[in-house]
Formats: structure tokens, sequence, C-alpha cells
């Protein structure tokens, strides 16, 4: 098997544990003063990409992991948690606050860094929790013409440059086999990713971070898609309680459920 030149995007969006909260020009999700940190999809990519290399499941071994990430400057953040949680170096492509990227923007800008960093294994979350488009991973595929395997929650590999992914499906799993060079997206039973501790932060202060600008993938912030409005979504109402099975019955025939 070759040796694993491994790339891992990861994004940095508004904190799980935060609830999103729409701005006052209903044109998006309020992002000013509100907590950001990794996606956590991302977590899993990073986790997986070091547990590769460092239970030495790849016969070829791992060469290289390398995370890249596109935003403001506070995207570095997540860039040096990746790296301490035991990834190589980063990659920062600089954009302005504010500025967004829609997925397709982002795969072409992947598919260059591909090409640019030799990469043979492309390891990203299924999808990022803010716009929950869930469309990258496939659409980079898509354009380098490589294999892919979605949504997995297990990664094996093989002899001859063979990789198997167990992957997450409507009423089971699914196992795919395929041959590097490949794409594979993370799902929430992959793994648990670590904590970075006190000394790897440290560490990654001292790891090497490229900066680039989107022009030098040659990727422009123009979007295909307007967001016309954003809303809160309408408040659940509270159920009611019934006396037996007939009054269910009559209750769901009122509501034309049945």
């Amino acid at each position: 098997m070759s040796a694993l030149r491994i790339l891992v995007p990861v994004k940095r969006v508004i904190d799980y544990a935060v609830k999103p909260r729409v701005n006052k020009a209903q044109t998006a999700v309020e992002t000013a003063g509100v907590k950001h940190s990794m996606n956590p999809f991302d977590e899993l990519s990073v986790e997986e990409s070091v547990r590769i290399r460092e239970k030495k499941r790849a016969p070829g071994g791992v060469e290289d992991i390398c995370v890249i990430s596109a935003g403001p400057t506070k995207a570095q953040d997540v860039l040096r948690t990746a790296m301490a949680m035991g990834a190589d170096r980063g990659i920062h492509v600089e954009m302005k606050e504010g500025e967004e990227l829609e997925p397709l923007s982002v795969a072409k800008m992947l598919q260059k860094a591909v090409e640019e960093q030799r990469s043979n294994l492309v390891v990203l979350g299924k999808q990022s929790i803010d716009d929950d488009a869930a469309q990258t991973g496939q659409m980079l595929a898509g354009l380098l013409g490589w294999p892919q395997a979605t949504q997995a929650s297990r990664v094996e590999f093989g002899e001859g440059d063979s990789v198997s992914v167990t992957c997450e499906v409507d009423g089971g799993v699914q196992t795919l086999r395929a041959k590097l060079p490949m794409i594979i997206t993370t799902d929430l039973r992959l793994n648990e990713p670590r904590y970075a501790s006190l000394p790897n932060i440290m560490k990654a202060k001292k790891k090497p971070m490229e900066k680039k600008k989107l022009a030098d993938f040659g990727i422009t912030t123009d979007k295909r898609l307007k967001v016309l409005k954003v809303t809160e979504p309408a408040p659940r109402q509270g159920g009611g309680k019934v006396e037996d099975v007939d009054g269910l019955i009559s209750k769901l025939k009122e509501l034309g459920a049945i």
C-alpha cells in the first residue's frame, strides 16, 4: 500500500452547545459574540486520521496529515486544535469576517489543495452543523474522479491500496471496498475524538501553518444561491391526553392523520 498523505478539511462553526439565534435583519444566524469551535464531524475526521497513524492500521504507513480551513483569522484556532490532536501541519485559506463559501466552491478549493499536497486520502466530516448541506465530500469525489465512501462508521485497510469502509445507511449499514486515492466522510459512530492535552497544545503552536488566499486556488466568494429570509422555527405546541385507544383513534381521525 502507498504511504498515506491525508488531507483533512476542518471548519469553524458555532459551538454545538450554543442555541443559534437569527439576526435582526433575518438574513442569517447571528455569529457576533457567539462561541465557535471545530465542526464536530471534522473532529471525528482528525481523530480517525491520527488513529490510523498511531495504531499503524495502514500497511504503507502515514506520511503526512495536513488540515485545511477557509475562514477569517479566528479559523486558525480550529487548525491549531487539529494540530494539537496530532495533525502535522495546517493550511489557512484567509477570508474576511462574514464571507462564506458554498459547498461547490469548497470542493473546488479542496480539489486544488489535493493536487498541490499530493494527497491520496481525504477524510472530512459528512456535513457541517451550520448549513447541514452534506455535499462537499460528494462534490469533491466527483471533481477528482475518485471513489467515495460517505457516513463512515469503520475504516479498515487491506493490501494493494484497498480500503474497506462501513457506512451508515437507512435501516442499517453497508460495507464498501475501494482503492486509493479516495474520499471518506465521517459519521458519529466512527470514534470518540480526544481532548488536546496542554503539552500538545503548546507543541501545536510550533507546527507549520501555511497561509493562502482564495485566489491562489482560483476561487471567489461569488454565490449561486441567494438567501431570501431566515426565521426562527414555529414554537412547538403542547400535546393532549386521551383516555383510551378509542379516544386516540378519534383524535387522529379529527386531525386527519388516519
